[in-house]
């Protein structure tokens, strides 16, 4: 199968890497001329420009530019292809994108792989970067069967793990497990650097570890992503976080009130539902 990859970034030059793996013809889009030649060079696409009408040929195209690119570039991408293609994106919020590409582009299928690094880029493209990860896919009603199970076909193929849900319900889901958590990391340091001593702050800095890097990870990430997350998960992102801030609060007030039954019960309670959320 031809399949096209418009964004060889992490997401695009991985997926790329994989496709080829499987005998799948792989063409490539970037804006950059050096990120097609690199993607080329490490084996992720077959063909590659800055040209969308490379994608002509594509039976399958998905999407793997930054949220905020990805419906423009849709309304530009379509002007190149039959009305055959399949065309899926890999965006973390999905109700505003679907809502938009829907009407536009009837083989339109809403995608999110729950997969990434702390790098970006081509350069930190990786090969089984989907295997054993969520990957959901959020078809409407509309969405033309065929044009599903192609695109579940791809995503098994990856050895990911297939889950289907309604664009706003991802939304939601999201904002719990992946856009709250990079906003609660990113305020963990920022408050660890808001230490005014000195001294104190560099033997924070020394002392950090495990506990601190595992919290700390997703805060340390790509801004642009957590950015994107929060203007298009908005009213979702702002319910967690008022919901964190009244735990946050109770916390604090327990400590304050030297309630220790009270906080144990808590960490309890958080100790047996963690497994619920992570193996």
């Amino acid at each position: 199968m031809n399949i096209g990859i418009l964004g060889l970034g992490l997401i695009g030059g991985s997926l790329g890497l994989d496709l080829r793996s499987q005998g799948h013809y792989v063409l490539g889009v970037s804006r950059r001329e050096s990120t097609c030649q690199q993607a080329r060079a490490l084996g992720s696409v077959d063909e590659s420009s800055i040209d969308m009408s490379l994608l002509a040929k594509a039976e399958v195209v998905f999407i793997c530019t930054p949220i905020g690119l990805i419906i423009p570039t849709l309304e530009q991408l379509i002007t190149h292809l039959p009305s055959t293609t399949v065309v899926t994106d890999v965006g973390s919020v999905k109700t505003p994108i679907v809502k938009a590409i829907a009407p536009l582009w009837n083989n339109f299928i809403g995608g999110h792989p729950m997969a990434g690094t702390a790098d970006s880029g081509i350069e930190a493209a990786m090969r089984n970067l989907f295997e054993k990860k969520p990957y959901v896919l959020t078809p409407l009603a509309t969405t033309p069967p065929d044009a599903i199970t192609i695109v579940e076909k791809i995503v098994r193929n990856l050895g990911a793990t297939l889950y289907y849900s309604s664009p706003e319900d991802h939304d939601k889901a999201v904002s719990w497990i992946s856009h709250l958590p990079v906003m609660i990391s990113s305020s963990l340091i920022a408050a660890c650097m808001s230490e005014t001593d000195a001294n104190v702050l560099q033997l924070a800095q020394k002392l950090a570890s495990s506990g601190f890097r595992d919290t700390s990870r997703v805060g340390g990430g790509n801004p642009e992503l957590g950015l994107m997350m929060a203007q298009y998960n908005r009213q979702a992102l702002l319910n967690s976080l008022q919901q964190y801030r009244h735990n946050l609060d109770e916390l604090t007030r327990f400590i304050e009130q030297e309630d220790w039954e009270a906080l144990e019960q808590q960490l309890q309670s958080t100790q047996k539902a963690r497994p619920k959320f992570v193996d």
